[in-house]
């Protein structure tokens, strides 16, 4: 089976980053390196953080000492009191170079979005290398001293962080083909955390390299691998709690009660359709949480439910197994937020919050969808719109609507 084709404008902004490190690295080649020691120096840097970036973690930046080496390099001035002479073009290909080299064993291991994380470094620490190389190196800051220059650096990153936010966005946007806004919001609340770490520790290593030379790398360097570690603690953490969660959530399947696969499924389309609606990232979270563990209440019952079906049966049957979850999910130590969306799924929709109103209404989707046959998703989708009055959120069904138009309606896939 082929590979989707990617869409025109991530095409563009990829193709705009390969010329602009191709250039680099030609110029480069040609003009020979100035500062040969430095250059080495940040370098090895940054392939040392391209080698310890880990995958599948949930940050928005997997190598945070790779990004700070990168745009150090970019804002770097002098080095122990001596102007160095790098320009932008030399900054991107070395950036170029180690990323490339550091991202070879990920590459090898089948691991990461290479090609995106490269895009995005190329273009930030180049915005970033073209906004200060060329003013520095016409004389232009030698009259800024001080504070004044500490700040000038730090406006410049933040000024970096801002617009790699926005491409970030704007890349997910076009591949995803999410509301642009909620994934701009959301990269900008990541950028608080690690990439405040990120964008703090390349300014310091840029005016410690000034004044004591690259001496400073390797102690500026051991905070952020220290912070690098937390995070990944932290993310292995939150990996273990959703196996944990996804696991219980089968015990449903396990009794027999519900079809193999249909908790997943409804996780899954219940993301989609919250992304659809512009929902946080901390309330996707909860989403997912509360989709996987919807039907947990009726390992309450003593007879299971036809096909686990819960969409058909009356109100107050309904209402009676929602709260047997909630109360379920309580003594797991869950969060109490999915608790209550596990318990509020059989309310009318307009006393429900959002991540209710989709679970319910992708839950009732798949189960509708599974028994009419080869006609199901439409036949699902009309009674949906059909039962808007009161059971469903009319914007709810319609975000619906548009993620399984753009996948393609089909028939959920058991397992």
């Amino acid at each position: 089976m082929s590979s989707p084709r990617s869409p025109l404008a991530l095409t563009l902004v990829r193709a705009f980053a390969l010329l602009l490190a191709l250039v680099s690295l030609a110029f480069t080649l040609w003009a020979g390196l100035e500062d040969r020691r430095v250059a080495l120096a940040f370098g090895l840097l940054i392939a040392v953080g391209e080698l310890t970036r880990w995958s599948g973690a949930e940050e928005r930046e997997s190598a945070p000492l790779g990004a700070a080496g990168a745009l150090a390099y970019a804002l770097l001035g002098e080095n122990a009191g001596q102007a160095t002479h790098h320009g932008a073009f030399q900054v991107v290909a070395v950036v170029v170079a180690a990323g490339l080299l550091g991202c070879v064993p990920h590459v090898a291991r089948g691991r990461g979005p290479t090609v995106d994380h490269l895009t995005r470094r190329v273009l930030t620490v180049g915005f970033a290398a073209v906004c200060f190389q060329p003013l520095y190196n016409q004389g232009e800051f030698l009259e800024w001293g001080g504070p004044a220059y500490a700040l000038l650096l730090v406006a410049l990153l933040v000024l970096t962080a801002l617009c790699d936010a926005v491409l970030a966005a704007a890349m997910a946007h076009s591949r995803t083909r999410w509301p642009f806004g909620p994934l701009l919001r959301d990269e900008l609340r990541a950028t608080l955390g690690i990439g405040s770490a990120v964008c703090a520790t390349g300014a310091v290593m840029a005016l410690a390299v000034a004044v004591v030379g690259l001496w400073a790398l390797p102690v500026f360097s051991l905070p952020l691998l220290l912070t690098q570690l937390s995070f990944r603690r932290y993310a292995a953490v939150r990996v273990t709690y959703r196996q944990t969660i996804a696991s219980l959530a089968r015990a449903t399947e396990i009794a027999g009660y519900t079809p193999a696969g249909h908790a997943r499924r409804v996780a899954v389309l219940s993301q989609a359709v919250g992304r659809e609606l512009g929902l946080s990232e901390p309330d996707l979270t909860v989403l997912e949480y509360a989709a996987l563990m919807h039907d947990i209440g009726q390992l309450s019952l003593l007879d299971p439910v036809p096909a686990g079906a819960t969409a058909v049966l009356p109100a107050d049957e309904q209402r009676r197994i929602a709260l047997l979850g909630g109360a379920v999910v309580r003594q797991t130590g869950v969060d109490a937020e999915v608790a209550v969306v596990v318990e509020r799924q059989a309310d009318p929709y307009r006393e429900q919050p959002v991540t209710a109103r989709i679970v319910r209404a992708v839950n009732a989707y798949e189960e509708m969808a599974r028994e009419a046959g080869p006609g199901g998703p439409l036949t699902a989708l009309e009674k949906l719109r059909l039962g808007t009055a009161r059971d469903y959120q009319p914007e709810v069904v319609e975000s619906l609507a548009r993620v399984l138009l753009r996948g393609g309606l089909s028939l959920p896939q058991a397992g």
